[in-house]
């Protein structure tokens, strides 16, 4: 097992900054020599979980503070960190941050840069970052879960692409596979009351720009190829098969391929677990009922705090 160590990035212009303020988190840091109170608050942290939705990351501290900690984190775990900030949400329970990340790419990339920035001042050792959230499924049915190996981009290459200086900067997508193993070995999944437990397993995922087009759906807004012209039923089905025939994918949703670039990039180990609302292959909208959404929903926490559980405890 390699040794533990703090984060360390690929910035060196961070070394020159005598302060820097995390405006989305609304976080100051104001002397970064001296990190004191920072590592105070947040040194302590070994795993950030990210999702969607504010009130998704409060349900899962709120999950966590009573199926990891048995209702004795000592936190404090509703009260919402980055609130200041109006556009993210962050809730400690014991060594784990939940943060939302909005909608795609885009909005996930702003809080993620921060997030690293934050362990790295608070000189926390190697913290775990997973995203948990849901997606449609390839070939799989609703309800299964999703432990991504590498993330795809629109394109089918397993790579983020992104313009840095008026240049086409291409970063490999691939998740930790020691984290995404030890996710997956956390199988024991069905409560006692559960007829059967619910399948997770390894894939692909494909993240996309466009939740619509980008995902070749037929209900959007608009649905025309490069040549002006209306894809079809068997245009779509067509890729969404070489999707999961070629490249291995297994659910599609947004954020996967960034995710993966810029942690592996920085050096911070990852993995996306995502459950998955319908299966693609069989159609664009999620027809399952408020029950079983809730059920699906509810699946991550469970494999992810019976992983937190034990990561815990096994570390020091």
């Amino acid at each position: 097992m390699s040794q533990k160590r703090s984060v360390s990035l690929k910035n060196p212009n961070l070394d020159e900054m005598s302060s820097d303020f995390l405006y989305h988190l609304a976080v100051n840091v104001p002397d970064t020599k001296n990190t004191a109170d920072i590592k105070k608050q947040y040194g302590h942290i070994k795993v950030v979980c990210l999702g969607g939705k504010d009130s998704r990351m409060l349900e899962l501290a709120k999950y966590i503070h009573f199926n990891v900690y048995d209702g004795n984190s000592g936190s404090d775990y509703e009260r919402n960190l980055f609130e200041e900030g109006h556009r993210y949400a962050g809730f400690m329970v014991g060594c784990v941050l939940c943060v939302s990340h909005g909608v795609g790419s885009s909005t996930m990339s702003v809080v993620l840069h921060e997030l690293i920035k934050l362990v790295r001042y608070a000189e926390c050792v190697d913290p775990l970052f997973i995203r948990i959230g849901t997606s449609g499924g390839l070939g799989i049915k609703p309800g299964t879960v999703v432990v991504a190996n590498k993330g795809y981009n629109g394109l089918l290459r397993s790579e983020y692409e992104i313009a840095i200086l008026g240049e086409r900067v291409a970063r490999s997508a691939q998740f930790d596979e020691r984290l995404r193993k030890d996710l997956i070995a956390c199988t024991e999944v069905a409560d006692a009351e559960e007829q059967n437990a619910w399948d997770i397993i390894e894939g692909n995922t494909m993240g996309t720009d466009c939740f619509y087009e980008g995902q070749g759906r037929l209900d959007g807004a608009s649905c025309t190829k490069a040549n002006g012209e209306p894809y079809t039923v068997d245009d779509k089905l067509n890729f969404l098969k070489c999707c999961h025939d070629e490249c291995g994918i297994r659910n599609i949703e947004m954020e996967a391929p960034m995710f993966a670039a810029l942690t592996l990039h920085c050096g911070i180990r990852a993995a996306d677990v995502c459950v998955t609302l319908l299966n693609r292959l069989e159609g664009d909208q999620v027809k399952s009922t408020k029950a079983q959404l809730k059920d699906f929903e509810e699946r991550p926490f469970k494999l992810v705090s019976r992983f937190i559980r034990r990561y815990i405890i096994n570390s020091p």
